[in-house]
């Protein structure tokens, strides 16, 4: 560098560097400005602790072991230290080679924060105690500095403190104590019991003594019957009784009128169907009233049906009790025209008027037996009985009434036939299906018969009908949840309605019966009856083949009438005289007249 560029730069003033004062950084002239990285080295020590040994010489070799330990630990770091110090000289040899240059060396301002510390450690050996003499085993170690010396010594001096407290010899004289003390085992003595010692105090009559203290005859104790609450009915013909209206003269005059509803002649040809508009303004004019709301049964209407007569309204509901309640609407009061029987002990979940005679009512039970109610001879005979299995729906399988399809709770069917009751029948092996809740008969091709089970619905064939062949003709897997009902639609069959525990209502088309039915119309519908509601069925309006009535959740409460495309065509509500949810709901055939029946055995009536 020449003497007029020293000059220039004499009056900037060189920024203070921190250098290793070893020989070995002597001979340069100039060190470069530029910052080296620091490194910084971190001393690990690894101490192992063990557990006291029992005695002083044990405990001499685990401090032995320590201070090897110790020494191979700060050895390694020696070592470490030595490497990078030397390859920190070499990159500072390098870099001052490149500063020489004059094009290099021009000065760069930088801040103070910017100083080269180049020092390794050296400031610890300048602080640290000088008394490291007497240490055993330093003296093999001559590179270690001052610092690193005292240390050891304090580790040393610690192991030696804590060895003359004898904390092991403690410890092992508590663990002595703690053995020799076992715990006392305290077992409550029972107290002996007096010979002579008077017990409590006892009543005379449980003692079975009179007040002078002399002994009671002993009575003969009879046997302990256990209690049915719904013991089965003797089998054969039960005469009706009714359990609310004494057997007077006006009791024999309703029998009378059924009795002669059965010699009235019923008009069998199909009428035409109206028109929507027509039907829309029918359903319009149907009112409830106070006179057409009465209790009926004394427990939950399972089954309603109404007779078909076109001058009187006469109303029979099934109820959970086992009860059969008639209501004749042309008397008055209303209460003198409700008459209830029992002929079954178990819930009576389907109801029919024979189509042959309308005088004959048949209810089913799930007490196993199938009855027919006959007003004129007034009985209720017996049609068929199995006490084996619980009986769950049926339906005519002939236009005469001459023979029965019966479903089962287990999933097993029977045809049966009525003009032979009680002998001749024949039960299918149980089917495919889990549980079988309803059962319906195609209204024109009578050889086909649907099923409602547990998450499927069936198809089944009449004809090919046997122990072996259990294979249902079509089945609809649509369904998500189980199945409370399915039924055909009351004129062609061409369409099926099913009602589901996932609130849906769907509709099929069936008008021809193959290998699929596909899904017309699905309809939202609240069916979350819970417990204590008697679940929905959505049943056709045997008037109108397109329209379908159910019970609904919704404030007020109301029953509702949908067409099969989902469009709901009317609400039957009245904040009055309808309070309750109608769950089980019919329509009269021919007039507009609907009869719906709720949880507490009361049967709300709408009509014209």
């Amino acid at each position: 560098m020449s003497r007029a560029t020293t000059k220039k730069l004499g009056s900037w003033k060189r920024p203070q560097v921190m250098v290793n004062e070893g020989k070995e950084n002597q001979n340069f002239p100039y060190v470069s400005l530029k910052p080296i990285p620091k490194v910084v080295l971190e001393k690990v020590l690894k101490v192992h602790l063990a557990a006291f040994p029992p005695n002083d010489e044990e405990l001499d070799q685990g401090a032995l072991c320590v201070k090897t330990e110790i020494n191979t630990v700060y050895r390694g770091i020696l070592t470490t230290k030595m490497e990078a110090t030397s390859s920190r000289a070499e990159s500072t040899l390098h870099k001052t080679s490149l500063d020489a240059h004059p094009e290099n060396n021009m000065p760069q301002h930088k801040s103070t924060s910017d100083t080269v510390n180049l020092s390794v450690d050296t400031e610890s050996s300048q602080d640290g105690d000088s008394d490291e003499d007497n240490m055993p085993g330093l003296e093999d170690f001559p590179e270690l500095s001052p610092y690193e010396r005292k240390r050891l010594k304090n580790i040393s001096e610690n192991a030696n403190f804590f060895a003359s407290l004898q904390l092991s010899e403690s410890a092992a004289r508590l663990r002595e104590i703690i053995n020799k003390r076992q715990p006392s085992e305290s077992k409550r003595k029972k107290p002996k019991k007096r010979e002579n010692e008077t017990g409590c105090r006892r009543s005379m009559r449980l003692l079975r003594v009179d007040p002078s203290g002399v002994p009671l005859p002993e009575t003969p104790t009879q046997p302990t019957l256990e209690a049915d609450e719904n013991p089965l009915l003797p089998p054969g013909p039960l005469e009706m009784i009714p359990d609310n209206q004494d057997a007077n003269e006006v009791f024999k005059g309703f029998l009378q009128t059924w009795s002669e509803m059965s010699k009235t002649s019923r008009n069998n040809a199909v009428k035409e169907l109206s028109s929507l508009k027509s039907y829309k303004n029918n359903l319009c004019g149907m009112v409830i009233s106070q006179d057409t709301v009465c209790k009926v049964t004394s427990g939950s209407v399972f089954s309603i049906a109404l007779h078909p007569s076109e001058t009187r309204t006469l109303v029979a509901a099934g109820a959970k009790s086992g009860q059969i309640g008639f209501w004749d609407l042309t008397q008055h009061p209303k209460e003198d025209g409700v008459y209830i029987f029992r002929p079954h002990s178990q819930p009576v979940s389907c109801l029919y008027f024979s189509p042959t005679n309308p005088a004959h009512i048949l209810s089913l039970s799930y007490d196993g037996t199938l009855r027919c109610g006959d007003f004129s001879r007034a009985i209720f005979e017996e049609v068929y009985r199995n006490e084996s299995t619980s009986l769950s729906s049926f339906d005519f399988l002939a236009e005469d009434a001459s023979t029965l399809v019966v479903g089962h709770w287990d999933g097993s069917m029977s045809l049966v036939d009525t003009r032979t009751p009680g002998t001749s029948h024949e039960k299918l092996t149980k089917c495919s299906m889990e549980k079988i809740r309803t059962i319906h008969v195609h209204p024109v091709h009578r050889q086909y018969f649907i099923t409602a089970g547990l998450r499927d619905v069936h198809i089944y064939d009449a004809r090919n009908l046997s122990p072996r062949a259990r294979q249902p003709l079509i089945s609809l897997t649509q369904h998500t949840k189980s199945i409370a009902s399915a039924y055909f639609s009351p004129v062609t069959g061409n369409r099926v309605v099913t009602t589901c525990a996932d609130c849906n209502l769907r509709i099929f088309d069936s008008s021809c019966v193959s290998s699929r039915l596909p899904l017309l119309t699905t309809i939202r519908h609240n069916t979350n009856t819970g417990r204590w509601l008697t679940r929905f069925r959505a049943v056709w309006d045997p008037k109108q083949e397109d329209c379908v009535i159910v019970g609904s959740m919704a404030y007020p409460r109301r029953v509702e009438i949908f067409q099969e495309t989902g469009k709901c065509l009317h609400s039957f509500l009245d904040g009055e005289y309808l309070a309750s949810v109608c769950s089980i709901n019919a329509m009269h055939p021919t007039r507009y007249i609907l009869a719906g029946g709720n949880s507490s055995g009361k049967v709300h009536v709408f009509m014209n």
